[in-house]
């Protein structure tokens, strides 16, 4: 009896890209819930709006290339892109700065690169640091946390600040926007405070500033579920933020009033986003093992070098292009031996 043979594959994949992205958009749910309970409506404003710009943007340029556009906005690394953008940058952020930022990170950074697998930098961070460098007053303007916010503002007075500029009656943008606790720390530090007189204030909670820890922790249960899952490898977040602790500690043992103790540098801004989320983007960073813990390592470093001797409080989109410039180098010194090689080509 003959029977029918079939060209392989015989089982159908389902689409990798897409499903990639979509574990890391779920991942970043409990991170972005607790953005929205601690800092309110404006991030979850954004995460919509900089998501219809980034997929707008995402479908004219590939229609300008002579391309259907539906296959590469349904593979969501646009939406991605947009929510970690969203995340990183302040909730009042005016809706001009996040079109600017849209704008630049999909056509510039992606597109113009020859789009998903090419861009050489991560599309986000790239955005996050050109606004941060061209406007940095918005781009620093904070709202407490929740337990400290003296005037909170409600969905719709949120989004009329965004998109109009106005404020409600009696407040100023002063009023309702404070430094992040990385700018306060590092402010006061300069200003010759010691640790313990800075962090005399209900500003701090157990190792980072109220509310910022706890939207750590949840960032840090989205990253495990990615290395849970399998999507991510271990190698670049354990690296990145084991380098940074190591350097934390070294210099908070050598003087505890100048230093912060290594767990405030964890908890505090965007590092453990940073580390599961952006630093592990599979198209811009490493790709070998070994690479992975220099690259993940070397962000960390960096990340407290410019925190404590640079001029920008948190230092990880900084930090992620960097090294995203050094990937390919990294690569290329640190691939496996090929089997059946030994070292030095001969066979």
């Amino acid at each position: 009896m003959r029977f029918a043979t079939i060209s392989s594959p015989h089982t159908e994949r389902p689409n990798t890209l897409t499903r990639t992205m979509l574990w890391v958009l779920l991942a970043l749910v409990p991170g972005t819930i607790s953005m929205v309970w601690y800092f309110g409506w404006g991030t979850l404003i954004n995460i919509i709006y900089a998501s219809v710009v980034a997929v707008g943007c995402e479908a004219v340029m590939l229609k300008a290339r002579g391309r259907n556009p539906l296959p590469a906005i349904k593979d969501l690394s646009a939406i991605v892109t947009a929510v970690l953008f969203a995340l990183a940058v302040p909730p009042l952020l005016p809706w001009w700065l996040t079109l600017i930022g849209m704008i630049f990170a999909i056509v510039v950074v992606k597109q113009l690169y020859g789009g998903i697998g090419y861009n050489p930098f991560n599309p986000a961070m790239a955005a996050y640091v050109l606004l941060l460098i061209s406007y940095p007053i918005p781009m620093t303007a904070w709202l407490p946390p929740e337990m400290l916010n003296e005037n909170p503002l409600s969905f719709a007075e949120t989004f009329t600040v965004i998109f109009t500029g106005a404020l409600p009656a009696g407040l100023g943008m002063d009023a309702l926007t404070m430094a992040t606790p990385l700018d306060v720390m590092r402010t006061q530090l300069d200003l010759n405070y010691t640790l313990g007189e800075i962090k005399n204030s209900p500003l701090w909670g157990d190792f980072g500033g109220r509310g910022w820890e706890w939207v750590g922790n949840w960032y840090l249960l989205g990253g495990l579920i990615l290395l849970y899952k399998r999507i991510i490898s271990w190698h670049i977040p354990v690296a990145m933020l084991g380098a940074l602790l190591v350097f934390a500690m070294l210099f908070h043992i050598l003087d505890q009033d100048a230093y912060p103790f290594g767990l405030f540098h964890i908890f505090s801004g965007g590092t453990i986003l940073g580390a599961f989320f952006i630093a592990t983007d599979p198209v811009s960073a490493c790709t070998t093992k070994k690479g992975q813990l220099i690259y993940g390592a070397s962000i960390g470093a960096l990340i407290y070098i410019i925190r404590t001797w640079g001029g920008y409080p948190d230092a990880v989109a900084f930090s992620v292009l960097l090294l995203n410039m050094a990937a390919p180098t990294i690569d290329y010194y640190t691939q496996p031996r090929v089997f059946g090689h030994e070292r030095g080509g001969n066979e």
